[in-house]
């Protein structure tokens, strides 16, 4: 007996779409709930290809022979008769013929029960949460968007490029990188870290293919214990040559739409879950937001905007040469816009060296996109193409010139107007789904402090 051969057996999610009835079918999964009686008996299976689990009703014979054996958690191979169901919680059911256990599973000690859990609670058993519900539907989730993202731009003519993860380079010039070492020595012979974004390497490879994008880990060595925040998250950054500010901004939005919608559609039960046991009419919000033109409004415009706010304080402060924080945020998108909005030409010195400078002088060509629930979800810009421009912002952030020679060669040998962006694919995932925490959307979470496996 074997249970890997896709051709022996049914995934729960095709039977439930349109097995025939009186067919023979193998379904294999754990068992979520049993149930054994005088007259009757069953078990509902799950096999993660679905929010629904299939009933299995069991021979006396059959629920006598494995009845200690089928406990919460239990994997087994079940084959039998698809029939029209006599209950009336689902319409159709395996009437068993052979039942097999694949792996047993002692109901007293499995950590996964079927009364209510918190979250927190589950991040302590990352290795075991996945049979649960939530992040059942929550890794469905997580693996339709990362297809999506992937449709999305090979349907549009980009060039995937695996950007390294270990790098000589700190794209977002705040030094807060792991470094790579053995011992005390570097392994590369120089200092080196995990990358904290793919960005620069990238744009390589747009002045060789016009468009492409990098989705991939990241890294970020900073201790921060908010609920937005991980040591290690998945980044998806495209770039796009012969563009401005404006190409990248409706490339993001149509991106976000096409991505969102998509996912949407491809996991209607999984987000059915979400807006009843998560939060609550999110979908809704999420399918408004995205039904409409995005906002648009300058950084200075939304300073404007905050400082006029009647019957509020703030946190932190608000006013020129102040950074936006996350309440500035949310109230953009939660409050004022009531939905994503793209703030754009921030002062340059809040931004990174690479972003093109605006004719002013004062600001840079950068957008971040703000959406409800979550705050910021993406950081974009055209990238200085003006080698005499770019050579100065890198002298000015302090950073040491000759270690960017290749970035800047990218600007002496037939640069173009370039442009693109970031986004966490956590972040993504939390505002469609609702989840309120960063570590509830990764498989296995990296916090300071928190590495387990």
């Amino acid at each position: 007996m074997t249970a890997h051969g896709t051709g022996r057996r049914n995934a729960i999610t095709k039977l439930l779409k349109g097995a025939v009835a009186g067919g023979t079918v193998t379904v294999t999964g754990w068992v979520k709930t049993s149930r054994f009686g005088k007259n009757v008996s069953f078990v509902h299976l799950y096999d993660g290809s679905s929010t629904h689990t299939v009933q299995v009703v069991l021979t006396p014979e059959q629920a006598e022979a494995n009845k200690a054996r089928l406990g919460v958690g239990a994997a087994v191979q079940v084959t039998g008769t698809w029939s029209a169901s006599q209950g009336g919680e689902q319409a159709f059911e395996v009437q068993a013929t052979d039942v097999q256990i694949v792996g047993d599973c002692d109901p007293e000690s499995f950590p996964i029960q079927k009364k209510a859990t918190s979250l927190e609670n589950l991040r302590t058993i990352a290795h075991l949460r996945p049979r649960t519900n939530t992040f059942q539907s929550t890794f469905r989730v997580r693996n339709a968007v990362s297809w999506h993202i992937h449709r999305f731009f090979q349907e549009r003519g980009f060039q995937w490029v695996h950007t390294p993860i270990i790098t000589t380079n700190d794209a977002e010039g705040a030094g807060e990188l792991f470094e790579v070492k053995v011992g005390d020595e570097p392994f590369f012979g120089k200092k080196t870290f995990l990358t904290c974004s793919g960005q620069l390497a990238v744009e390589n490879f747009v002045q060789a293919f016009t468009d492409v994008y990098t989705f991939g880990p990241t890294f970020r060595a900073e201790h921060s214990h908010t609920a937005r925040h991980a040591a290690e998250f998945w980044m998806i950054e495209p770039e796009i040559a012969f563009a401005n500010l404006d190409d990248v901004i409706a490339l993001a939005e149509d991106f976000i739409k096409d991505v969102c919608l998509s996912t949407i559609a491809q996991c209607p039960d999984d987000f059915e879950f979400f807006d009843k046991r998560i939060e609550p009419g999110n979908l809704a919000r999420v399918k408004e937001a995205l039904s409409k033109p995005f906002a648009r409004v300058t950084w200075h415009e939304a300073v404007e905007i905050l400082s006029n706010v009647k019957g509020r304080t703030w946190e932190f402060p608000v006013g020129p040469g102040m950074s936006l924080q996350s309440e500035h945020e949310r109230y953009l998108a939660e409050d004022h816009f009531k939905g994503p909005v793209f703030v754009t030409n921030y002062p340059s010195v809040q931004k990174a060296f690479y972003m093109r400078e605006d004719d002013n002088g004062e600001t840079v060509s950068a957008t971040d996109l703000l959406v409800p629930g979550i705050g910021e979800i993406i950081g974009g810009s055209q990238r200085e193409e003006r080698l005499d421009v770019l050579e100065r912002r890198i002298k000015q952030f302090g950073l040491p010139v000759e270690e960017y020679w290749w970035y800047l060669d990218l600007r002496r040998f037939g640069t173009t107007p370039h442009g693109g962006f970031g986004l966490g694919l956590e972040r993504l995932i939390m505002w469609l789904t609702g989840m309120k925490n960063i570590r509830d959307v990764l498989p296995y979470p990296r916090t300071p402090g928190s590495a387990e496996f």
